[in-house]
């Protein structure tokens, strides 16, 4: 190998190691000073509104997108010539309707649903292994499908009390075979100033500054 060759092989193991070393302290930093996940989704405080008795359904101005008042009636159900209001228990908007005007209804049926769209936050599944590290008032950067040119800012507000497979309506199996799996605890991050293409369900990306 000529000298020329050789120098610039030595430049490029050393541009390499370089790479290698930046790459390792970054990644070293990230883990040290950030949990991060993508098993996140946009919620909201939900209710739903029922028919409180059974019979006619009218004065149901009932529309997606509607806000309702808590304990404001929204509408009347003719029980054999009576009339029952019908209310929304939480101050909210309309995000389903599944009712319409001179519709016979049963009492407890769901004729709509509202949430409270003002008051969004992020529910996240973070692994236990990374809780001990998560405290309440921890700042947290937050990215949403739905709007994906803008980091949102949050805090920590909440954090679980059970991992998730608590919760789960099938048995765990207690065979010869078994395989630790690491759990996930629910944790509630509080997102300022969404914008209006953040809404309930969405996915999201958080990262948290321990």
């Amino acid at each position: 190998m000529s000298k020329g060759r050789l120098i610039i092989a030595n430049i490029l193991g050393v541009l390499v190691v370089i790479a290698l070393l930046a790459g390792g302290a970054y990644f070293y930093y990230q883990n040290e000073n950030f949990v991060k996940t993508d098993d996140a989704k946009v919620s909201a405080d939900m209710v739903q509104i029922v028919a409180p008795a059974s019979g006619m359904l009218k004065d149901w101005d009932i529309k997606e997108g509607k806000a309702v008042t808590k304990g404001k009636a929204i509408g009347i159900i003719d029980e054999e010539g009576q009339d029952v209001s019908i209310k929304s228990t939480m101050e909210g908007t309309i995000i389903k309707n599944g009712a319409g005007n001179d519709q016979l209804v049963q009492g407890g049926q769901v004729l709509a649903q509202a949430a409270d769209l003002k008051h969004l936050y992020i529910t996240a599944n973070i692994k236990e292994t990374d809780l001990k590290d998560i405290e309440k008032g921890d700042s947290v950067d937050i990215n949403v499908n739905g709007d994906t040119d803008v980091t949102f800012e949050g805090k920590v507000e909440e954090i679980g009390y059970a991992t998730k497979s608590v919760f789960s309506s099938l048995p765990e199996s207690n065979s010869g075979n078994f395989t630790k799996v690491t759990q996930k605890v629910s944790v509630k991050i509080s997102i300022m100033n969404p914008s209006a293409k953040v809404l309930p369900g969405m996915n999201a990306k958080i990262k948290i500054s321990l």
